[in-house]
């Protein structure tokens, strides 16, 4: 009886930390695009969306209504079930992504402690590259199920981009990973803890992470597969209704969690910067709370820079991306991690 009590209750605090997660990043997935539309304007000189709500802050539930009542179209000549597996796919990739990320400090309670993170496994940051390895497979299926030539187009723009930047991104973390020993998600941010934040020691590995990080989202200057005045709107133009708010919203996630994990990797995670949280006394669940805001924080950083950069540099052509990717991030990532090998050696003999 007792193990199975303790069994459904770790099983109830997984669940209720799942759907905590999901829907926090549904919420941030919602107002990033305010935010974007906000800072753009801001940069424009001019206003964002300021109609729906006090300063437009009911701006993306309009939306979310907008797409959800919106005529629902499959195209005749598609493929029905690749048509509905395409974004589905993309949503529930940019989801699982986030099981392994450390949220906050765990938090102590007279039953035992509880973890912010859904799954705290050994080969944790592994467990992220190949989950967002498949969501190649959303972009392509959509473009290829949609069976119009532009679609198809762009997805297989897509698929190249992606694949084309995972190489130098997973080259950038090996570097981090000498460092830290391990590829667990806790441990690492255990190291930034005791050692300082990565990005001090590895600010080129960051830089090469974080353009990376750009082209996996699809984000400008990398969204060749999106070029509205070259491929009329891309892999997801015949898509309509919720069918296409999942891949828009499937983009936003995938930029929340990709700044979470930047945050994990380089920024000391849920690691409060130039204080000793022991000397504070707090509270264990108070303590967790400021770390989880500390995380959210670095998080909308993050999230800043990557709409900044949108709506500052152009969209470069393919054959620059591309050489970008193979031809120089390549090189330096293969440069970053030899001479962080070689110094760590040096400093162990």
């Amino acid at each position: 009886m007792v193990i199975a009590a303790v069994t459904l209750w770790f099983i109830l605090e997984k669940v209720f930390l799942i759907a905590s997660i999901i829907g926090l990043s549904f919420f941030i997935a919602m107002y990033t695009t305010l935010a974007e539309r906000k800072i753009a304007g801001w940069m424009q000189d001019r206003h964002g969306p300021n109609r729906a709500g006090p300063f437009g802050i009911l701006q993306p539930l309009a939306d979310g209504g907008k797409l959800f009542f919106k005529e629902e179209i499959t195209p005749v000549s598609s493929n029905r079930f690749l048509f509905l597996l395409g974004p589905a796919l993309a949503m529930i990739v940019a989801l699982v992504t986030s099981t392994v990320i450390p949220w906050g400090a765990p938090v102590l309670t007279a039953a035992g402690s509880i973890s912010l993170q859904v799954a705290d496994v050994d080969m944790g940051i592994l467990i992220v590259f190949s989950v967002v390895s498949v969501g190649v497979y959303g972009i392509m299926i959509g473009g290829w199920a949609s069976n119009n030539k532009f679609s198809l187009l762009a997805a297989i723009r897509g698929a190249s981009q992606m694949v084309s930047y995972e190489l130098p991104m997973s080259l950038a973390l090996i570097a981090v990973l000498f460092m830290t020993g391990s590829l667990k998600m806790s441990e690492i941010v255990s190291y930034q803890m005791a050692n300082g934040w990565n990005i001090v020691y590895q600010p080129l590995g960051f830089l090469i992470f974080f353009i990376c990080a750009l082209a996996e989202c699809n984000r400008t200057p990398f969204d060749l597969p999106e070029a509205e005045n070259e491929l009329n709107f891309g892999y997801h133009q015949e898509y309509s209704s919720m069918k296409l708010g999942f891949y828009l919203f499937a983009e936003y996630i995938n930029m929340f969690v990709s700044s979470a994990v930047m945050a994990t990797l380089f920024l000391g995670g849920y690691d409060i910067p130039f204080v000793n949280e022991a000397n504070w006394g707090l509270e264990p669940w108070l303590y967790s709370l400021i770390s989880f805001s500390v995380m959210m924080a670095k998080v909308s950083f993050l999230l800043f820079v990557f709409i900044w950069i949108r709506w500052t540099i152009p969209r470069f052509r393919y054959d620059q991306l591309m050489n970008l990717g193979w031809r120089k991030l390549i090189p330096l990532a293969l440069f970053n991690m030899v001479l962080s090998a070689a110094i760590l050696l040096w400093l162990k003999s």
